[in-house]
């Protein structure tokens, strides 16, 4: 038998019971697009997620003050080791590895526009932060260093912001913001970042010169924390490491003393992301790989079915010359078929779900690789689970085979 009539008995066996042969496929269609979707939500979650740590900056470390225990007695306080300019100052003199750094002071307050007011972040900060964080300013001018000094009461606000209290992005430059019982100068607005990786918008925010916040809003000397870009991927662990002996040396800490201050590092933030969204997506695509195996075992139990409502038709193959490698090839070749369309429809619904779950904001990325091993792999579930029916059907023999009723 050659390919061409192989196939032609395959498909018409196969078509004569239409029902059937797609339920039969049901198990494959649902595993196979289960996989697909499983794995393209995992992938496009972690694309979502190193987005948004891309967008706090690039090579960045961020380094945060950390709360420390003093005993007395009974009495157990909690001191928030924030940092100081003498910090900051130091690490920008001795850091070789820095590209920008910028202290950072940060809080909750009331803003009224023009147009309303809601509670918004202010952050003091250098005008370094936006080389750090990679933020241009989209419409108007960044404070400078003269700002800092001067303690200027100078503000540049996020996309979000500006809407809520001005009405409009543009409306707010040239304007005066109140923020808690200072008035301050809006000279700037902040290309969009949208959200951040905790899900909170970026937009969301007011920057003001680092003296100021801490004199004018804060009425304090701390610095709640420092931001670092590093000049290039490659160094960041040695600047991680440059940048805590400098601070440990500024602040007077032992070399054997455990530091007040923690520095996190977005390269290995960007690759702990990696393996827990990899993870995720490998449990859940081998939980719906289950799915296939299950389809697997439908196949195989149909062709058996099939196996014995044809056993006449196949002994009278082989009473005119049938070989009984034809006819292992044959039900193989339908187990294979059936499996296959199942997987090609797994692929084409889980295109549709993917593009649905796009449309409604959630995140899916679906990988060429992943297809491709999803449709090879319901071939090779066809064979499998197809060859025991198919070697059933040919070791029957054709005279017990002619008797069956």
């Amino acid at each position: 038998m050659n390919l061409a009539q192989l196939l032609y008995t395959c498909f018409r066996s196969i078509l004569r019971n239409r029902m059937r042969s797609l339920l039969t496929s049901l198990g494959v269609i649902i595993g196979v697009g289960s996989v697909i979707i499983m794995v393209a939500l995992g992938e496009g979650s972690q694309r979502a997620i190193e987005s948004r740590i891309s967008a706090m900056g690039t090579n960045l470390l961020s380094i945060m003050a950390r709360r420390t225990i003093n005993r007395s007695g009974a009495n157990v306080q909690f001191r928030f080791a924030a940092f100081t300019k003498a910090d900051v100052k130091k690490l920008k003199d001795e850091a070789s590895y820095a590209a920008a750094i910028s202290g950072v002071t940060q809080g909750t307050f009331n803003a009224v526009g023009t147009q309303g007011n809601s509670s918004v972040q202010i952050q003091g900060v250098e005008p370094d932060y936006l080389i750090a964080r990679s933020w241009p300013v989209d419409s108007g001018v960044f404070f400078d260093e003269e700002d800092l000094a001067d303690r200027n009461r100078v503000a540049v606000l996020g996309r979000t912001t500006a809407k809520n209290l001005f009405g409009g992005d543009e409306e707010a430059l040239g304007q005066q913001v109140r923020i808690g019982s200072v008035y301050f100068n809006i000279i700037g607005l902040l290309e969009s970042k949208g959200a951040g990786m905790n899900g909170q918008d970026q937009d969301d925010v007011i920057m003001v010169p680092l003296d100021t916040a801490m004199t004018r809003l804060n009425n304090t000397r701390d610095i709640n924390s420092i931001t670092m870009s590093v000049v290039n991927k490659e160094y960041m662990e040695a600047a991680q490491k440059e940048a805590e002996l400098i601070l440990r040396e500024s602040r007077k800490i032992a070399e054997s003393a455990a530091a007040d201050f923690d520095i996190m590092n977005q390269a290995d933030m960007i690759d702990m992301a990696q393996a827990t969204s990899k993870t995720l997506t490998t449990l859940l695509a081998a939980i719906a790989g289950v799915s296939l195996l299950v389809g697997g075992i439908g196949i195989m139990n149909i062709m058996l079915v099939s196996v014995t409502e044809r056993t006449r038709e196949i002994g009278i193959r082989m009473a005119v010359g049938g070989r009984k490698r034809d006819i292992l090839f044959q039900f193989l070749t339908e187990s294979v078929i059936l499996s296959l369309m199942g997987g090609f429809i797994g692929i084409t619904m889980a295109f549709l779900v993917c593009k649905i779950l796009s449309a409604m904001g959630i995140p899916t990325s679906i990988s060429p690789v992943i297809v491709a091993g999803s449709a090879l792999f319901a071939a090779l579930v066809g064979i499998f689970f197809g060859f025991y029916p198919a070697r059933k059907a040919a070791q029957l023999y054709p005279i017990d085979a002619l008797r069956y009723e």
